[in-house]
């Protein structure tokens, strides 16, 4: 069985798309991998967490996840096979916030 992004996030299936974006913003900075150089699970629950903010805010993405799950996405469920650069997620969401605790920092690449 695949993972509940849901449950990655922490958010109810209800969830709206604010919620969501709040709920990644507070995961991403807990695991940045910048934030957390010494801990070798930060980058792998980093990219987790991308990925449930990737496809929970894509209404087509969602909806093929919330009928077949992950694996709906992976195998053919509208061809979501391919996700994006966990750190291009993370500086569309922050941007250039003078606030983000990550000016200044790499992108991890």
């Amino acid at each position: 069985m695949g993972r509940d992004y849901y449950v990655v996030l922490g958010v109810p299936r209800n969830a709206s798309s604010e919620d969501i974006r709040k709920a990644y913003k507070r995961q991403a900075l807990l695991f940045h991998p910048d934030k957390n150089p010494n801990n070798k699970d930060a980058e792998e629950k980093f990219k987790k967490i991308s990925e449930a903010y990737t496809v929970l805010t894509d209404p087509n993405k969602r909806e093929v996840f919330d009928r077949y799950g992950e694996e709906g996405l992976r195998n053919g469920g509208g061809g979501f096979g391919f996700f994006p650069d966990p750190f291009n997620i993370f500086r569309d969401v922050f941007g250039d916030d003078p606030e983000s605790p990550f000016q200044g920092m790499s992108s991890g690449s």
